[in-house]
């Protein structure tokens, strides 16, 4: 091949600079070199290897295109024959190389060339490195922040409370699963980037407002407790709103934290219950002497009438003493009973084998003059042939006799008491006494609290709220158990149950 004509060397280094200069992926740029060297150069094939951002490997792009396959390789191999390998260097730094294979000897113009193309080749490929290290630094930091935030959301999402974030324009920024199953049920799609006042609609705009700009205006953590209706229930939630800083010392967005403390405010109801427990005790133990003097003084003037009157009194006369003497009896009893309700370990009566109706017919001999029982009818279906309870009977006494009193209570007009006495369902150990009334009945909101200490739906005055949390006390003692029914406007059902005998003195 002759000398090509003078000029010619710098015009291909010139359409060279153009094809490195185009807009395209480095490759791109290269296989038009590649081409461009093929086309004015006495060569069978071009190929320039690089090295790439990522791993050590040296990729080739050849002017033969698809028709001459290569593949990556770690090592570059030795030229084969008749190929003229010029290294692309930069700074000292050995980038890739450039392979001419040639049928024939290249002329030193040629080589001239192909040597100038290595000079151009090697700031090209410093760019296209330092490009796709940035590109694939980029690439790597988004995937951080990208998976920092997935795990930041999925903290966000995992708590247990309700969380939202509103920025200085009440846009929502953040609003976390459990609001999505809040009392209002939205997803985050249909809430994010809206104004709070739009999505909150329950509270008003300008209350909610105030309360905002008291966190961005002043800084400052609060807390308040609001009482919501879900579902028919009364629950208590406990709303923090946090301020938020993003830059500088101005709150930038309000994150506002909603939980549930129905269940702790509970808790700390029980507790002001148990302490006011302890004052009774303490009380209990104070007055108890004060209380039996007066009684025992009564009970010593019942004897001296009854001593004094003898045979010569009426039986009514001689029945009222009787009642006004085991009433005093009772009464000191009961005394003892309130002091043993105080203690850690209240102390249990002697059980004794004891008729059911036996205690039933004492409970109704001690009731039938008091006031409010004279207004029923009571109805009684008592079952035959059962065998005796095995209690204390006196407590047991009292346990009727405050059931069937709350059922006068709930019965001021006057109805109707109905007993019924039995085995109980299912079971060949215990017989069951039912009391049913035909009052007002119980709220369903109130059923679970009958037997709590000092819970009372009587007027002040009419009741302490003691008596079926004793009575709950005194059946549990017994072995025995104690349930109730109530539906509003048609009456309330007590069933007590009893052990027929002892498991501890079980043959």
């Amino acid at each position: 091949m002759s000398e090509p004509a003078a000029g010619w060397g710098l015009g291909v280094l010139r359409e060279v600079a153009q094809a490195l200069n185009r807009d395209m992926p480095p490759e791109g740029n290269l296989l038009a070199v590649a081409t461009i060297l093929d086309h004015h150069l006495p060569t069978a094939r071009v190929t320039i290897w690089r090295r790439r951002a990522v791993g050590p490997a040296l990729h080739p792009v050849s002017s033969g295109g698809e028709s001459v396959p290569l593949t990556p390789v770690d090592t570059l191999p030795p030229p084969a024959a008749g190929t003229l390998r010029i290294p692309i260097l930069r700074a000292g730094h050995r980038l890739g190389a450039l392979d001419l294979l040639a049928p024939g000897d290249l002329g030193a113009a040629h080589r001239e060339v192909a040597e100038g193309v290595g000079e151009l080749l090697g700031p090209f490929l410093d760019a296209a490195l330092l490009s796709e290290d940035l590109a694939d630094e980029l690439a790597t930091r988004a995937r951080e922040v990208r998976e920092q935030r997935q795990f930041t959301n999925l903290i966000i999402d995992s708590l247990p409370v309700g969380l939202y974030v509103v920025d200085r324009d009440y846009q929502i920024q953040v609003w976390n699963r459990k609001r999505e199953t809040g009392t209002q049920g939205l997803q985050r799609h249909q809430v994010l980037g809206r104004r709070i006042f739009d999505v909150l609609t329950s509270q008003p705009a300008d209350t909610l407002r105030a309360e905002l700009d008291a966190v961005l205006d002043h800084g400052e953590l609060n807390q308040e407790e609001i009482d919501v209706t879900r579902g028919g229930e009364a629950r208590v939630y406990r709303l923090t709103r946090v301020p938020m800083r993003l830059d500088g010392d101005e709150v930038s967005h309000v994150i506002t934290i909603g939980e549930d403390v129905t269940e702790q405010r509970e808790t700390q109801r029980r507790i002001m219950q148990s302490e006011k427990l302890a004052a009774v005790g303490q009380l209990a133990a104070g007055v108890m002497h004060e209380i039996n003097n007066p009684l025992a003084t009564i009970g010593a003037c019942v004897a001296a009438i009854d001593a004094r009157v003898g045979s010569s009194a009426g039986a009514e006369v001689s029945e009222y003493l009787e009642i006004i003497e085991r009433e005093v009896e009772r009464c000191t009893g009961i005394v003892d009973q309130l002091l043993d309700f105080s203690r850690a370990q209240p102390r249990v009566g002697r059980a004794e084998p004891v008729a059911l109706h036996q205690l039933l017919g004492q409970t109704l001999f001690l009731l039938k003059h008091h006031a409010r029982f004279k207004r029923l009818t009571v109805e009684q279906d008592l079952a035959d042939e059962l065998p005796a309870v095995v209690v204390d009977g006196e407590r047991i006494i009292q346990a009727f006799m405050a059931i069937m009193l709350n059922a006068a209570d709930a019965m001021e007009r006057g109805g109707t008491l109905r007993i019924r006495t039995g085995w109980t369902p299912g079971r060949q150990d215990e017989l069951f006494t039912e009391f049913a009334d035909s009052g007002s009945g119980i709220p369903p909101e109130e059923m679970s609290k009958i037997f709590e200490p000092f819970f009372t739906t009587k007027p002040p005055g009419r009741g302490t709220g003691l008596g079926l949390t004793i009575t709950f006390g005194i059946i549990e003692e017994q072995g025995g158990r104690i349930t109730v029914e109530s539906e509003p406007g048609r009456g309330t059902s007590f069933r007590v149950c009893l052990p027929v005998q002892r498991p501890e003195s079980a043959p």
